[in-house]
């Protein structure tokens, strides 16, 4: 089995070990090509979205309710918790989503001072197509790997997430 060519990360790592050799830099190596991967897919995320007149903020959205099964309608507070953000930042999201005809907003018929965020047929059409080309930008992504190391990778990294993600 060959060994990798190195890449930038590997050249931080090799500069820290001169800097500063005291330091264990195994999560540096592990950390820092998470974090490229996850930018450089965000970025090939976005230019998927593009065509579909869709940022990935508003494709999380559109995907949210899409996921949620019919009639694919949820709460403000439900997309603000699942999504992670502020009741500020949604209303944004919401309001462009509304005016692209892709979702509407209407009265909760349980609770007259609530409102329902609804997926639109053609918000439907819109995330099921764009759910397909990010798709697509993943698995020529991961492409280089084989069907055993990509199940290797999703395990370890479903192992890993809950360190990372607790304080």
């Amino acid at each position: 089995m060959s060994t990798p060519p190195k890449d930038p990360v590997d050249a931080i790592v090799d500069q820290w070990a001169v800097a500063r050799p005291d330091l264990d830099t195994a999560a540096m190596e592990v950390f820092g090509r998470i974090s490229r991967i996850a930018r450089a897919m965000g970025d090939r995320a976005e230019r998927a979205y593009a065509p579909y007149g869709i940022s990935r903020g508003e494709f999380d959205v559109l995907a949210t309710l899409r996921r949620s099964g019919e009639p694919y309608s949820l709460s403000p507070r439900e997309l603000s918790s699942t999504l992670m953000l502020t009741t500020g930042g949604m209303t944004g999201r919401l309001d462009k989503l509304e005016r692209a005809s892709l979702l509407r907003r209407s009265p909760d018929p349980h609770d007259r001072r609530a409102l329902r965020v609804t997926l639109t047929e053609d918000g439907r059409k819109v995330v099921d197509q764009a759910v397909a080309a990010g798709l697509a930008v993943q698995q020529r992504a991961i492409s280089v790997l084989d069907a055993q190391k990509v199940g290797q990778l999703a395990d370890l990294l479903r192992e890993l997430l809950p360190g990372a993600t607790q304080e």
